[in-house]
């Protein structure tokens, strides 16, 4: 086992694939000479080659066009868009072409590539640098949707999503870059579409992605020292949606709430809620429970900022009060 942080996995991942594959490349805006505006791809440069590690213009069309093209010729390319906010830039090419190709070509062409991005707000940047975007890609279909909150998930979800046929939007939270976990020597491969279930309790179960799992785990060390004892599941892919693993740990607890960073309407964790209430209603013991960020840009204010999405205090107060 190998301590490292989120940023250092991202590299290791890349890496992994680059070496094992010849079809793979890496491509993106100061991925290569610069190591990376969050400094999360250095050194892949120098190891690799610019044959296999590019550094792109400033245009996030060109990026995922030419990540398109080469994925339909037989490669299969990790692209990068910086903050994830920029996706508005080049939707298009990811929710008309890309997530359709497949498609709407009867299974002649497949897109095996992994648009990388850095997603998710508490560093300050303000409301156009911010914003926690998976649900945008949970609502198209023909894309894949993960977002990994532990180093170990980096490293082995990136090579499931390197492998798999099928395009997939792969979420990195910039406030996770510089957090630690152990992760495993040798080759990681995880599997898409899977939850794990970080914590076990009896009295409810907390869904959370990316940076919401560590606020969720130390709410729930929390509330078990005011007597609730909380179940808490690390979502991790959102297309597909692990409900198997979901729904078990929910009828076991009979109380759901879930920790979304993303803005309150059509978050991610409504279609779990409507997916609990019509499968396992019987088996719950009152109504399930959002707690999100409220329909609002992201305010450039620290204070605000951190009033505004979810924290360790919040999720506390809010679980105290409907388990009371």
């Amino acid at each position: 086992m190998t301590l490292m942080t989120y940023r250092d996995a991202v590299a290791r991942g890349i890496a992994q694939e680059l070496e094992r594959d010849d079809r793979v490349v890496f491509l993106g805006e100061d991925v290569g000479a610069a190591g990376g505006v969050f400094k999360a791809t250095g050194g892949l440069l120098e190891r690799f080659g610019p044959l296999r590690v590019a550094d792109t213009p400033i245009s996030e069309q060109a990026i995922l066009g030419a990540a398109m093209g080469a994925a339909m010729t037989g490669l299969r390319p990790i692209a990068e868009i910086m903050f994830s906010d920029f996706l508005a830039v080049c939707w298009d090419l990811v929710a008309n072409e890309i997530a359709k190709t497949r498609y709407m070509t009867n299974g002649q062409i497949s897109l095996p590539l992994v648009i990388r991005t850095g997603n998710g707000g508490g560093l300050r940047f303000g409301a156009q640098h911010s914003q926690s975007l998976e649900n945008w890609a949970m609502a198209v279909p023909g894309l894949k949707v993960v977002a990994p909150s532990t180093p170990e998930d980096v490293v082995g979800l990136l090579a499931a999503a390197v492998r798999d046929p099928d395009p997939v939007m792969f979420f990195e939270h910039k406030g996770l870059y510089p957090t630690k976990g152990e992760v495993p020597d040798g080759e990681i491969v995880d599997t898409l579409g899977t939850a794990k279930v970080r914590r076990r309790g009896t009295d409810c179960t907390i869904l959370a992605l990316a940076a919401m799992v560590p606020r969720a785990l130390k709410a729930a060390d929390a509330l078990a020292a005011a007597g609730v004892n909380a179940t808490v599941v690390d979502v991790r892919s959102l297309v597909p949606l692990d409900t198997a693993t979901i729904l078990d740990a929910v009828a076991r607890t009979g109380q759901l709430f879930t920790v979304e960073e993303n803005p309150r309407l059509c978050g991610w964790g409504a279609e779990i809620v409507s997916v609990v209430v019509e499968e396992i209603w019987d088996d719950l013991d009152g109504p399930p429970i959002r707690i999100t960020t409220p329909h609002v840009p992201l305010p450039s204010s620290d204070t605000l900022e951190d009033a505004t999405i979810p924290s360790v205090t919040r999720i506390v107060d809010t679980v105290r009060k409907v388990m009371e």
